[in-house]
């Protein structure tokens, strides 16, 4: 299966580990909860306006970004699970 997100949605692959300014990694097994960063690796073609034309998105595919815990859905691609963000709902991009 192959997902396509529409609209102002955006597809997110979590990041699952964590990296300490000091170069631990931390990994996802430490804690339970939703993660709130992954990486971008699909866009949709922005929300649809009143005169018709598309809002340009400000997320790009492979992007690092933030987003709100409780925001996403979640979406099984095989064995993967990914999620489905709206574009409001991304808090920052890290660079």
């Amino acid at each position: 299966m192959s997902v396509r997100p529409l609209a102002n949605r955006v597809l997110v692959k979590t990041t699952t580990e964590t990296e300490t300014a000091s170069g631990i990694v931390i990994p996802d097994t430490v804690d339970k909860d939703r993660p709130e960063k992954g990486e971008v690796i699909a866009v949709g073609p922005g929300k649809l306006m009143k005169d018709g034309s598309r809002a340009e998105m400000e997320v790009k595919v492979g992007d690092k970004v933030v987003f709100k815990k409780y925001g996403p859905d979640e979406v099984k691609d095989g064995d993967e699970t990914l999620l489905v963000i709206e574009e409001s709902d991304i808090i920052a991009i890290v660079e």
